[in-house]
């Protein structure tokens, strides 16, 4: 092993341990949780399809400024397709309104582009995200975990695994779906994994399409492991679903009052759901 993946290992460590919000699975599980990020308009065009045709939803962190834009993952979501995503029952979240990096920007900095994310989708939609977040690049940071991640329902990364007993909300862990059929064999160990431990299993994936970018799949890939999952002993649920299985969610916060909170008051937004 290289000195930079041994770094590496070990920072992934510490964020996994630090500045935890942890909730039991419990008899939970198992669960498995399909979404995907950003998004590439063909996530919802031809992924969702094939979601729906298992049973399965999924949850859409969007990034709101990539709405009507192309970038080098193809087309992304137009207008539209967020009231389209809504009404076939899929889950609207959160990818900050710029696609910042935690570690690239101070923090200050990214805790704002967060909540005009939020205020784009309610702008937008008229009702509030589900207040699930996912890191872009799967980039955090302990002053994120600590600060942001209490006002957010749960925050997403990409470290991979299985999420459970303890559940770690501020840093959910996820495992990619990229490339081509070859990836299905990983991805059904993961399934079988998760079925044993009874945990929940998250993944995650971009453009959805027969020539994926590398940060996409086949629709042939996801058919695989949804076909998979669907005949194993398994939950499909967005993360909402969840969320609220927990008992848990974050109300809509006001313009200006996540700043004013600071990461300090982190109860004062949440909400207990009998």
């Amino acid at each position: 092993m290289s000195l930079g993946s041994q770094v590496g290992n070990v920072r992934r460590g510490v964020l996994s341990r630090l500045n935890s919000r942890i909730v039991p699975l419990g008899a939970r599980g198992p669960i498995i949780t399909f979404s995907f990020d950003d998004f590439p308009r063909t996530a919802l065009t031809i992924g969702a399809e094939i979601l729906e045709g298992v049973g399965a939803r999924a949850t859409y962190y969007v990034a709101m400024s990539l709405m009507n834009t192309t970038n080098d993952l193809g087309e992304q979501f137009r207008d539209e397709d967020l009231a389209s995503l809504v009404d076939r029952g899929h889950e609207l979240a959160s990818h900050t309104f710029n696609h910042l990096s935690a570690k690239r920007v101070a923090y200050d900095v990214f805790e704002h582009d967060v909540e005009k994310g939020e205020r784009a989708i309610l702008e937008k939609m008229g009702i509030p995200s589900s207040r699930n977040f996912a890191y872009p690049y799967g980039d955090v940071t302990l002053e994120v975990k600590k600060k942001l991640g209490p006002q957010l329902t749960s925050c997403r990364g990409n470290f991979g695994g299985v999420n459970g007993p303890d559940v770690d909300l501020n840093l959910l862990r996820a495992n990619s779906i990229y490339g081509d059929i070859e990836g299905a064999e990983a991805a059904k160990r993961l399934i079988l994994e998760n079925e044993e431990q009874r945990g929940w299993l998250i993944f995650y994936s971009h453009d959805v399409t027969a020539k994926p970018t590398r940060f996409g799949c086949t629709p042939q890939l996801l058919a695989a492991i949804c076909s998979f999952a669907a005949n194993r002993n398994a939950r499909f649920m967005t993360v909402a679903e969840v969320m609220k299985e927990f008992g848990q969610r974050r109300d809509s916060l006001t313009d200006g009052q996540l700043q004013a909170n600071g990461g300090s008051s982190s109860q004062s937004a949440l909400t207990v759901v009998s």
